[in-house]
């Protein structure tokens, strides 16, 4: 995911007196996403085909509708998340017997399912809804250069002010390897602001940053031109099939694993082009194991609506792409497909971020 808002969010709220305020601001964000989803579910008669029914798996309510299950269980839970549905374990959800004037009866006074349409804008919604409909999503790179640089600024701040001074010393002999001349891969490195900051931190050392995204990849080798970064390098290529065969000290993957429409590949890949003793550092959304865990997370209506509008819409690009969904790269799965990949040392590292999680992650 190339840009989960709610990072911004968890770090204003982090700043004691100013959460309730935060909170608050981010709580209509929450409701504008939650909005579009009651739209989505009415469009595509998801709740009609609940009403009466009792508690439904999503592959149940794939069957009632024909529409695709994993994108109808990220809308279950995101809907439960919202207390639209209730959720009845194990990852089960019923359509409440008071929804029904209000979501499916059109005859009722009551019913207000036709007034949700969100924020986003009528192509969105309508790839979205087709979505539902086929299993196929949409790549970053359908939205178009503008959505490269829409949080640039921020993620500037944080590779400059937060990952090279702070994050990099604490893995294991990189730092010192970075000062000597190391080559590093950014793997997913959208608008390339951690390349760069680390073009321009270790000039000794050569930077490949990497993206499917040919929008993202011809705005970073903009940016390293226009800063005179000889030792920074761009490829259109998805981190499952690296251009260059390294070997590398250093791999990052930074927002992007749940993206990915094949992720096991690309630890495969990733363990493959590392050097013996070299490093991959990964950093994905904060969540937990099982939903009933997240359903903890006062924004999870919204971060399931991010994931069906971009992170699981990227994972499932491509038929058969593993849909892992903005929450679905957990401290467990990290830890199981790195292991799977033929990693042997997996360590979590606490930077103290309330969105996000970091893994330094060794062969």
């Amino acid at each position: 995911m190339r840009d989960v808002d709610a990072r911004a969010m968890s770090a204003a709220e982090s700043a004691g007196g100013k959460k309730s305020y935060s909170s608050l601001v981010w709580g209509y964000r929450q409701a504008e996403t939650v909005a579009v989803m009651i739209h989505v579910g009415h469009e595509l008669g998801i709740f009609r085909a609940m009403a009466g029914k009792g508690p439904m798996t999503a592959a149940e309510l794939a069957q009632a509708t024909g529409l695709h299950e994993r994108w109808l269980l990220e809308w279950m839970r995101l809907q439960a998340a919202a207390k639209i549905l209730a959720y009845v374990p194990e990852d089960r959800f019923l359509l409440p017997e008071e929804a029904i004037d209000v979501l499916v009866d059109e005859g009722s006074s009551a019913f207000a399912a036709e007034s949700f349409t969100g924020g986003y804008t009528p192509a969105q919604v309508s790839g979205l809804i087709e979505s539902f409909r086929t299993g196929i999503g949409k790549t970053y790179e359908s939205d178009g250069p503008e959505a490269v640089t829409r949080s640039e600024a921020r993620h500037i701040r944080t590779a400059e002010r937060q990952v090279v001074p702070r994050m990099i010393p604490a893995l294991e002999g990189v730092e010192e390897k970075l000062r000597r001349g190391a080559l590093v891969a950014d793997v997913g490195c959208g608008d390339g602001a951690l390349a760069v900051a680390l073009a321009k931190a270790f000039p000794a050392s050569q930077i490949h940053a990497m993206d499917p995204n040919t929008h993202a990849v011809a705005h970073v080798r903009t940016r390293a031109q226009e800063l005179g970064l000889a030792n920074l390098t761009t490829f259109v290529a998805p981190a499952e099939r690296f251009p260059v065969a390294g070997p590398y000290d250093l791999v990052i993957a930074f927002d992007c694993v749940h993206d990915m429409t094949a992720p096991q590949a690309a630890l495969d890949e990733i363990r493959r082009r590392l050097k013996p003793d070299g490093t991959l550092f990964v950093k994905d959304i904060r969540s937990k194991p099982s939903f009933q865990e997240n359903l903890r997370n006062p924004m999870l209506a919204m971060m399931y609506g991010f994931s069906l509008f971009s992170c699981m819409a990227s994972a499932m690009s491509e038929p058969g792409g593993a849909g892992l969904g903005t929450l679905g790269f957990n401290p467990e799965v990290a830890e199981s497909m790195s292991r799977a990949a033929g990693f042997t040392r997996f360590r979590m590292l606490d930077f103290k971020d309330p969105g996000n999680l970091y893994y330094e992650i060794r062969p």
